[in-house]
């Protein structure tokens, strides 16, 4: 599965290092947008980080409608980029840096199973799950208190980083059109 072609001229150069939260979950945002915008995918884009060095391994957006791909979301593709990029399916193996997920919103039940799986020591969101569920996408089964789980698991979860401008994103698909897949209401 090839992320859009825009994306590739979209990122800035690679030695670029992104100081906190705010710079990190501002490029997950702005690939949120422009996912919507191009009209590629759905309103969620996914970065991770090494967290010493503070530069960008990889990007994911969502791709569900235009691959026809259900598990084509942002943050299994940035995690499957990442690992394939480092050539190891754990990017906590040692002698790697701790990595980081910046997701542009807060992981559906699908994704938040694949964050232990994948290594990421530490994960920001965006937007929360009630934004994401207020205009309509349904986000599964996901525990109570999911943050503290993995927490409990030693990831650490920073939420409400731009929420506000997150949330915006999620609201502009709805608006533009945008295929509200999987939005069933489960009995």
């Amino acid at each position: 599965m090839r992320l859009p072609d825009w994306i590739e001229a979209f990122l800035p150069h690679p030695a670029t290092a992104y100081a906190g939260d705010d710079d990190r979950m501002a490029l997950a945002i702005e690939l949120a947008r422009q996912n919507v915008r191009r009209e590629t995918g759905g309103p969620f884009a996914a970065a991770i980080f090494d967290t010493t060095t503070r530069r960008l391994v990889s990007v994911g957006v969502n791709l569900v409608a235009l691959h026809g791909c259900s598990v084509a979301h942002a943050e299994t593709l940035a995690i499957m980029l990442a690992q394939r990029r480092l050539g190891t399916h754990d990017l906590a193996r040692p002698g790697l840096s701790p990595h980081e997920l910046a997701t542009s919103a807060a992981p559906c039940a699908m994704c938040l199973g694949a964050i232990p799986w994948s290594g990421v020591r530490r994960v920001v969101c965006g937007a929360r799950d009630e934004d994401i569920r207020a205009v309509g996408f349904d986000e599964g089964d996901k525990p109570p208190g999911w943050a503290k789980k993995l927490q409990a698991r030693g990831i650490t979860v920073i939420e409400d980083v731009r929420r506000a401008e997150a949330a915006e994103i999620l609201r502009e698909y709805v608006l533009r059109g945008g295929l509200l897949y999987n939005s069933r209401t489960i009995p």
